[in-house]
């Protein structure tokens, strides 16, 4: 792995004009975030949200970084895991951030994955009208993907993501040194969320992933990792900056998720599948549902399957563990996911690796028909 060597750290710049923020990427940053934050907030108190797995392994250095900055702390703890992202848990933690009287002007951070970043975003939208917020992703796919954007929210029992709110973070830092501590199935999940960016209208970077992959998730490779990391936030960047409440270009960052949390929610947000393993799942069927629908050649799925199949990655309902899942169970989740409206679907499809598109009208009927023939077969 040689072709590519990044600064260290990089920054990688969000323009949204006032509302502009640096992504920080590279190893051992946590140890800066008390200046970074100064830096950006000044002497402000601080509210750090974390997890039963992450707090232990980061809580003392994050509050060490901060405290010798002169920034005070106060540490909220949820439970690990997706069931968190639910409105009970939401209201806890939000009546908890307003007794530890945390100021319009203070800052939330929020430190660990996707479930973490996602709760606290929201809480910080809602407290007090917005509080300061600050990501710092120890998760793959919450640096590659849920840290940038501004994208908060919780699920309903209807869906994923069903109540939330766009409320940008003032800084993400992404420390590539705490995607060590990962377990090879959390680190796997990730990597789906990094594979969707060259899927979408990347295809150098999709071939640069089936090159270095071993380089990334098998031996570690800072150099390899902090690219795929930075690349990948390159891409979400410059989407949302285009597009921030997702009116046009910015939904092609769903490629694959609407069949992924049609999987997830069908699974109850049970652990049988987490939500990367869901996405490749349906990163698989959105190029086999566009080749069904004569829009790309199956090559290109069979591609994609082969290099997801090649990370360890599930590819196909089958390979989720428990009661198989049926075609009119999925469809219920599909249209709360992508509203149905005038009779269409909102689908994100391709016509090759690398050149997806936003296409509003896909008849659910054709959605049930490739299910029927893909899922119940």
């Amino acid at each position: 792995m040689t072709e590519f060597r990044e600064a260290d750290p990089t920054r990688v710049r969000v323009e949204l004009g006032a509302r502009s923020y640096d992504i920080l990427i590279g190893p051992d940053l946590i140890a800066r975030l008390g200046s970074e934050i100064v830096e950006r907030y000044g002497p402000v108190r601080a509210g750090i949200v974390s997890d039963s797995q992450v707090a232990p392994l980061y809580r003392k250095q994050i509050e060490a970084s901060l405290q010798q900055a002169g920034v005070e702390t106060v540490f909220f703890q949820i439970n690990a895991g997706e069931a968190s992202k639910s409105l009970a848990v939401f209201e806890t933690l939000v009546e908890e951030v307003v007794g530890a009287r945390l100021e319009r002007g203070d800052v939330l951070i929020a430190l660990g994955g996707g479930v973490v970043g996602d709760l606290t975003g929201y809480v910080a939208a809602s407290v007090r009208r917005g509080i300061g917020f600050v990501q710092v992703p120890t998760s793959l796919l919450a640096q590659v993907d849920s840290s940038v954007g501004g994208k908060t929210g919780i699920n309903s029992a209807h869906g994923k993501n069903l109540i939330g709110a766009f409320y940008q973070p003032g800084l993400v830092l992404a420390d590539t040194a705490t995607l060590t501590t990962l377990s090879p199935r959390e680190l796997r999940a990730g990597y789906a969320e990094v594979v969707k960016y060259g899927l979408i209208d990347d295809p150098g970077f999709f071939q640069w992933l089936e090159r270095n992959h071993e380089a990334i998730l098998e031996d570690g490779d800072s150099a390899a990792r902090i690219h795929m990391v930075a690349n990948s936030c390159r891409a979400k960047a410059r989407i949302v900056s285009e597009d921030e409440q997702e009116h046009g270009r910015r939904a092609l960052l769903n490629l694959g998720h609407t069949f992924g949390h049609a999987l997830e929610g069908a699974t109850g947000y049970s652990g049988r599948l987490v939500h990367g393993e869901g996405v490749a799942i349906g990163l698989v069927l959105a190029h086999q549902f566009s080749a069904y629908m004569n829009l790309c050649s199956p090559d290109d799925g069979a591609r994609v399957t082969a290099h997801l199949q090649t990370v360890g990655l599930p590819i196909g309902v089958s390979d989720i563990p428990g009661a198989r899942l049926d075609t009119a169970t999925l469809m219920r989740f599909i249209a709360q996911d992508k509203k149905v409206q005038k009779g269409a679907l909102s689908f994100i499809l391709t016509q090759g690796i690398g050149q997806a598109f936003v296409s509003h009208d896909v008849p659910p009927s054709a959605v049930n028909d490739f299910l029927l023939k893909t899922v119940d077969a």
